[in-house]
């Protein structure tokens, strides 16, 4: 299915309802397990104790995160790959001193430049009342670290559990043949200037998820400078085979993509380790300028 233009209304529904559904099973948190940084410690309350699924609030069995008093604290999650993310729940402290989280930034990005905290912001929490959880909508930002940035003097900064919601994008790939600088990769770096570009013989390029998962839908982005025909009559499929990876299922056809846009597939859940984009015409050049693979959280396994 290509749905142009306006696809995004219908796909935010869809995955505004997933996601929903899942954070309440904890099944697309994926910030559980990952790597955590702080810019300080208070005591014994480290990083890691955000992202415990244990949002204990009161001394001594605390369970939150808090740093020291100091100059713009933070606290970061890496999570490894880079993902979409539709949402951050945050849950603030009960016992005492809910107002210190006033003015925290949810910031989303993928440099480490100040610590990542220099990264685009999702949200600024103006307050959450002791105790609970509050939702804070990311419109799908792309990013692999989520930061928590306290801008001013003298504040900690404690947060009893942190849940990040989303979609992965990136995986390994490979293509058949090589033209001159045209990487494979440029298909995943999230710039539709560069482009991955196969000669006329085996037009494929292939995404290797590491292991097997549910495809929610797979967007497409088609060069802008020429030649935009090139992609018409590509299929997408999605499977377990690696070595024929003609023989996986069909997701879909792509008849056409105008220069420069981007158009997205509904994949309805197909499951697979390998997602492959070919040409199967003779003596057809096969240029991706971007492919994102979206999947559906905590159906198979979580990506990354």
């Amino acid at each position: 299915m290509n749905i142009s233009g306006g696809y995004d209304e219908v796909s935010h529904l869809v995955s505004a309802r997933v996601h929903k559904f899942l954070s309440y099973l904890y099944l697309c948190n994926l910030a559980t397990g990952r790597t955590v940084t702080q810019s300080s410690t208070f005591d014994t309350w480290v990083g890691e104790q955000a992202i415990d699924l244990n949002p204990s609030f009161i001394q001594p069995s605390s369970s939150c995160s808090s740093t020291d008093i100091q100059t713009n604290p933070w606290w970061r999650v890496d999570l490894h790959y880079i993902y979409r993310v539709s949402s951050v729940v945050i849950t603030n402290r009960l016992d005492c001193c809910p107002e210190r989280i006033n003015g925290a930034e949810i910031r989303i990005g993928n440099s480490l430049e100040n610590n990542g905290n220099n990264n685009p912001i999702c949200a600024v929490i103006s307050s959450i009342p002791a105790g609970v959880s509050s939702t804070y909508i990311c419109n799908d930002m792309d990013g692999r670290y989520v930061n928590l940035f306290l801008p001013g003097d003298s504040r900690f900064l404690t947060l009893c559990e942190v849940e990040v919601y989303g979609e992965a994008r990136w995986g390994t790939a490979a293509q058949s043949k090589l033209f001159y600088d045209w990487y494979t990769q440029n298909a995943l770096d999230g710039l539709s200037s560069t482009c991955s570009h196969t000669t006329q013989t085996d037009q494929w390029w292939k995404l290797d998820l590491m292991k097997m998962y549910s495809v929610n839908r797979v967007t497409i982005t088609n060069r802008l400078d020429c030649c935009e025909s090139r992609i018409n009559g590509a299929e997408i499929h999605v499977g377990n085979f690696s070595s024929d990876v003609f023989s996986n299922p069909v997701c879909a056809v792509v008849p056409s993509i105008p220069a420069g846009a981007t158009y997205s597939y509904s994949c309805c859940g197909m499951q697979g380790r390998y997602v492959t984009v070919n040409s199967p015409r003779n003596s057809r050049i096969l240029t991706l300028c971007e492919v994102g693979v979206y999947l559906l959280g905590g159906s198979v396994n979580k990506y990354g």
